[in-house]
């Protein structure tokens, strides 16, 4: 977003954010002008609109003017960003941002019109009343495609900077049936495979049993199965697709939380044994570190106990095919033995010391 005269703190928030809305216009008529710097003008416009709001201009936003809106809150990290304050704004003031999405319209095709979409109209799509079905279901499908490539984006950077826009999917949409039945069944079924694949990123593992009763009906249900696998198949194909080693610990921690009697089909079980199995080997396809085959194993012997042990033994043979992986597994294994020894002997020090200062009974 291009620098401005920004307006002082007595001109309240109102006209703070219709100036932004000016220079976002801008640089879409710019975009739209300039297809060879077209999506290079659509990516700064994404990355200003992501931005976190400095001080001075929440002194400007915030200030307690009779124009003012009402603050929003920051997200569940402490951050405020500039889609926050846009998004509600575009809900409260509709007109404001007629000229922007008219913009946004003529440049569908490109790349980041999507994510800058997401950004500034998550909230207004559910709050707009759109009679054209045909319309509905072309902004509801952008709604989806640029949540999932701005969330893979916090993916790829491992930060979760747009943590807010996903609890407004989860919370306000998919478990408020009011606001979810504004958009048409087919974005229905869209949106909850999105949120299935990002739920235990943002940590919203404890909504999974809210998060499953209101899933969409499936045509191909009667294939597939019921919500859980549905909810099940996307995380294992997440999985297959995480290259950022933290981000997949990350899921691997989490993934435990289906242990908690989830009812699976026989396929849909095998498919996630395999992807966690899959993890277990030091060599392709997906090569995965140390940490990455442990925290595989931990989750692989807690969500299907049954068989670990063979498991183990199989693996110990097969990773003989590893002739160049012996050095760091026996390196590794001797740490192991001596961290486990010092700890032991910790611990039986500490209960010693403990038991001499109790007082002696006679």
């Amino acid at each position: 977003m291009e620098k401005t005269s920004s307006p002082t703190p007595g001109t309240g928030s109102s006209a703070y954010l219709n100036a932004l809305t000016v220079e976002i216009e801008k640089k879409l008529q710019r975009a739209l002008a300039s297809p060879t710097q077209r999506r290079n003008l659509l990516q700064e416009l994404f990355a200003d609109n992501a931005l976190e709001v400095d001080d001075r201009a929440r002194g400007i936003i915030f200030s307690r003017e009779e124009d003012s809106i009402s603050p929003v809150e920051d997200d569940a990290d402490g951050q405020l960003c500039f889609f926050n304050l846009l998004a509600d704004y575009y809900v409260r003031v509709p007109e404001s941002g007629k000229q922007i999405l008219h913009l946004i319209l003529q440049l569908w095709s490109q790349s980041f019109a999507s994510h800058i979409f997401f950004l500034l109209f998550h909230k207004w799509l559910f709050e707009a009343q759109l009679d054209n079905t045909e319309v509905l279901l072309r902004f509801s499908s952008a709604l989806v495609q640029g949540a999932t490539n701005v969330f893979w984006i916090d993916i790829q950077t491992n930060t979760r900077r747009f943590q807010s826009l996903f609890q407004y999917l989860l919370d306000e949409v998919a478990l408020a049936p009011m606001q979810l039945n504004k958009i048409p069944v087919q974005a229905q079924r869209e949106l909850f495979l999105l949120l299935s694949r990002f739920t235990l990123f943002y940590n919203s593992v404890d909504k999974h049993e809210s998060f499953l009763k209101q899933f969409p009906v499936f045509l191909n249900a009667f294939l597939v199965g019921g919500p859980a696998d549905f909810f099940v198949i996307e995380v294992a194909d997440q999985l297959q697709k995480l290259k950022v080693e933290p981000v997949l610990l990350h899921y691997l921690s989490h993934i435990k939380v289906l242990q908690g009697g989830l009812e699976l089909r026989m396929t849909t079980s095998t498919r996630l044994k395999a992807c966690l199995y899959s993890f277990t080997s030091p060599g392709g396809p997906m090569y995965p570190t140390r940490a990455v085959r442990h925290a595989a194993w931990d989750s692989l012997d807690l969500l299907f106990p049954v068989g670990q042990y063979p498991r183990h033994l199989i693996s110990l043979f097969f990773r003989l095919l590893y002739p160049w992986c012996w050095p760091s597994s026996c390196w590794s294994f001797i740490i192991s033995c001596i961290k486990a020894v010092f700890y032991s002997l910790l611990g039986l020090l500490f209960s010693s010391w403990d038991k001499l200062r109790e007082p002696k009974n006679y």
